[in-house]
């Protein structure tokens, strides 16, 4: 085992006796293993600001588009996490969810599920569906609302910010409640300017694929950046989404020990 994730694995170990030890609801965390990635891009950026690679903590997001993944190997590269489309709207799932959920956690790869939005269904509907479909899994990461413009030819409604927010923040309340975790927002700068989605309750997922995130959007706090759609990484076919964590190994052990159920 090499030093990194060695001490990975301690701090883990450390943060969850300082928290006690798990109460009934709980199963212990298995020791968290971090490698330095070894990803390039397609389609490499000039970066202005802060840039991607100064970061320690890597991971994916895919969806029906990335398959034939070979997880032990993208975990071997680099990979720390993954968000895995899982639904859309009222009524579709992704068709590569269940298969790329099963295979991330076989090769323990921490994963969350993600939502892509729909302007023309509410809130509750939408959550309702997400709750269908996606399981209650200890370990698993806290789930993702993905908000953006729509790209649907069915739904080119585009709603007005406090709609957009008021609609959201049920689905997040209804979420939160069910998984016992707060999801995450993940948001596009057009999308993000809008609606002024920043006065949401959330943690902040922020796609800024030409500079960085503090640049991009102005006084926002952020946990994790999607800074590619074209990325290469070793075990995954053609292009991906390539996203950093903000923060140390340290604070990424803590921040795993504090959201994973």
């Amino acid at each position: 085992m090499s030093a990194v994730r060695l001490t990975l694995g301690l701090l883990v170990l450390a943060v969850l006796a300082a928290c006690g030890r798990p109460g009934p609801q709980q199963r212990p965390m298995a020791p968290v293993t971090l490698t330095a990635p070894a990803f390039a891009d397609h389609k490499p950026v000039d970066w202005p600001g802060r840039r991607p690679d100064t970061y320690p903590v890597h991971g994916i997001d895919i969806s029906r588009w990335n398959t034939g993944i070979d997880w032990p190997v993208a975990q071997a590269a680099g990979v720390s996490f993954a968000f895995i489309k899982a639904t859309e709207g009222g009524d579709h799932i992704d068709p590569e969810f269940r298969w790329h959920w099963v295979a991330a956690g076989r090769a323990g790869v921490p994963r969350g599920a993600y939502h892509f939005w729909y302007h023309c269904r509410s809130g509750a509907e939408q959550a309702e569906w997400f709750i269908r479909n996606v399981p209650r899994e200890p370990g698993a990461l806290p789930p993702v609302l993905d908000l953006e413009w729509p790209r649907s030819r069915n739904c080119r409604h585009r709603p007005e910010g406090a709609h957009v927010r008021r609609e959201a923040a049920v689905f997040l309340n209804l979420l939160e409640r069910h998984y016992g975790q707060r999801p995450i927002v993940y948001t596009t700068p057009d999308f993000y300017r809008d609606t002024d989605l920043g006065r949401l309750r959330a943690e902040f997922w922020l796609r800024a694929v030409a500079d960085h995130p503090s640049n991009v959007y102005p006084g926002q706090d952020w946990a994790f950046w999607q800074y590619t759609g074209t990325g290469a990484v070793p075990g995954i076919p053609g292009k991906v989404d390539i996203n950093a964590f903000r923060g140390s190994p340290a604070d990424w052990a803590r921040w795993l020990a504090a959201r994973r159920q």
